[in-house]
């Protein structure tokens, strides 16, 4: 009966912190991407990718990085890398992830996270 009343609560708890964890790498990557910015006069391009922030593009002499503590890219909480678009739909460019269900909306751990 105890295991009944606690699982749910726990995988409650769960969903909410894989959620809570992919906003704070948004908002690293985002910071990162900042940075990058600032040394280089641009964000990277859609080919250049996240990948930009660990490995210096060919031929940009400029790149001062790595600008991630990690020697690769993060997965967002569910496995899958975090999608970066340039040009963004909500502002210079869109970082998000489509939570658990790896689908636009949703609700709760199946919502999609993002940096807008």
């Amino acid at each position: 009966m105890i295991v009944a009343f606690v699982t749910p609560q726990v995988l409650k708890y769960l969903g909410r912190a894989r959620t809570d964890a992919a906003h704070i790498q948004i908002e690293n990557i985002a910071g990162a991407l900042d940075l990058y910015k600032l040394d280089v006069g641009r964000y990277p391009t859609q080919a250049e990718g996240l990948q930009a922030l660990v490995e210096q593009p060919v031929g940009l002499n400029v790149w001062k990085g790595p600008y991630l503590k990690q020697k690769s890219v993060p997965l967002d909480p569910w496995n899958r890398p975090y999608i970066y678009k340039i040009p963004g739909d909500h502002g210079e460019y869109d970082l998000y992830t489509f939570g658990a269900a790896g689908v636009s909306g949703g609700t709760g751990e199946n919502q999609t996270v993002s940096n807008w």
